[in-house]
């Protein structure tokens, strides 16, 4: 039996966590996850769906605020581990315990690389108009997500994805691929590939001012903008200087002959028609995007058609969505 220790922290790798586990002829002898973080308005101290998933399973569990240096480092590194594995762990790991195993550390990372090397992959490949995406398992490397590619699995990108969906998908796709490559793996029936440098693109984290939408965009950027950022970390706009935010539109190139639309001049970010179920926001190159399901500030995320029960059509045409920037 193979003695493996698990890294890694969101519901993606706890899915591949879980794989592992069923499989007899693996051993998963330690979690090692981030230290619990308050969440929700009330910041009450939740564990990683990996910790979650490891104490279900009763594996010892190590979460170090700082991998390098700690105890528990000292102590992974008299594990004596056949194979460390990990999926989006989210701290950088030390050379010295990647090497320490026989076998050494794969990692499990949602993007086809070279592209998107980084930690939000999943969100960079919608926001950027990817038409298809994957997982790649690689050696791990000091330099991140540099590591020789040993295999990938390949899916596409639908025009209803968000990051939610499509963190599920590859979770399911990424413990098959890992599952299925694990015994040609420790018996060495495989060839590593090294990157091509020339092809190397990077997803770093989502910064705070990248959350805002730009009206002068076309509504196929917005659309993916909005899908890139469901359910987190969400996209804003301002109305009335309050933060709102934009669940679900559809972008058009055009509105229907029969919608009204009253206003004599429009601009990006201008609310210029409604019907029963959309209000209609002009966007950048002659474009609109179809809103349908909204959060006005301060208020639960609501159907379109539910908010225009409570609002009248007359008091939207004409606001303005704006950033913070203007």
């Amino acid at each position: 039996m193979k003695k493996i220790i698990f890294m890694g922290t969101p519901p993606f790798a706890a899915t591949i966590l879980k794989g592992l586990i069923q499989q007899v002829e693996y051993e998963v002898i330690a979690v090692v996850t981030q230290p619990d973080r308050p969440v929700g308005r009330k910041k009450i101290l939740t564990a990683s769906p990996v910790k979650k998933t490891a104490l279900e399973a009763n594996i010892p569990i190590y979460q170090p605020d700082h991998l390098a240096g700690s105890k528990d480092y000292e102590m992974l590194l008299q594990m004596q581990a056949d194979l460390i594995i990990t999926a989006a762990y989210g701290q950088k790991i030390p050379q010295n315990l990647l090497l320490a195993p026989s076998h050494g550390a794969i990692n499990v990372h949602a993007s086809l690389l070279p592209k998107y090397r980084g930690g939000a992959p999943i969100h960079y490949a919608i926001w950027r108009g990817e038409k298809e995406t994957g997982i790649t398992i690689m050696k791990m490397v000091e330099e991140m997500d540099a590591g020789d590619i040993l295999t990938q699995s390949t899916i596409p990108i639908s025009d209803k994805d968000d990051v939610g969906l499509l963190f599920e998908k590859l979770a399911v796709v990424g413990k098959e691929l890992l599952l299925n490559f694990l015994p040609k793996y420790f018996d060495g029936e495989y060839q590593a590939s090294p990157q091509e440098e020339s092809q190397v693109s990077y997803s770093p984290t989502i910064k705070k001012q990248e959350e805002q939408l730009d009206w002068q965009q076309s509504a196929q950027a917005l659309d993916r903008h909005i899908r890139a950022f469901r359910p987190f970390p969400t996209t804003y706009t301002l109305l009335d200087g309050q933060r709102v935010k934009i669940w679900q539109a559809q972008p058009l190139v055009k509105l229907d002959a029969d919608i009204e639309r009253p206003l004599a001049m429009e601009k990006p970010g201008q609310i210029i028609a409604t019907d029963n179920h959309h209000f209609y926001v002009r966007c950048g190159e002659d474009s609109y995007l179809a809103v349908s399901e909204y959060q006005p500030a301060g208020k639960k995320r609501l159907m379109v058609e539910d908010y225009l029960k409570g609002t009248p059509a007359e008091h939207l045409i004409g606001k303005h969505f704006g950033t913070e920037k203007e």
